[in-house]
């Protein structure tokens, strides 16, 4: 069983900058592909990014491109979202969650087996 702890939200101005944290604790860290999730009110679970188990392999949405970074510590059983030029449109519940099973990197919310509980985005205009 897989324990995740997002931590780093918060509020922050439009092209502002925040970096989000989630610690893993329960089983061994590098054997998941990691991802990042978001959630705003009143729409659907959107994916952000993701990470292979040796951080090798990196994929986000097109919305976030360019802008947001993944990066995983596996010394340290955490995973990164360094988050720039925010916009309003950012503002959501960001979760990690972890995938056990699938190869390579991961898009798809069904394929992950562990969640955090999620950490509020706020980007004011």
């Amino acid at each position: 069983q897989m324990q995740l702890v997002e931590s780093g939200g918060g509020l922050v101005q439009a092209g502002g900058s925040l970096r989000l944290s989630c610690a893993a604790s329960g089983t061994t860290f590098s054997y998941y592909i990691m991802g990042w999730f978001r959630q705003a009110p009143g729409k659907e679970r959107e994916f952000v990014a993701t990470i292979n188990r040796i951080g090798s392999r990196i994929y986000y949405a097109d919305s976030v491109k360019g802008r947001f970074t993944i990066s995983r510590d596996n010394a340290k059983n955490t995973v990164y979202l360094q988050m720039n030029s925010l916009k309003p449109e950012d503002t959501a519940v960001y979760s990690c969650a972890a995938d056990r099973y699938s190869s390579g990197t991961s898009t798809h919310p069904e394929a992950y087996n562990y969640w955090g509980q999620g950490t509020q985005v706020t980007v004011s205009s």
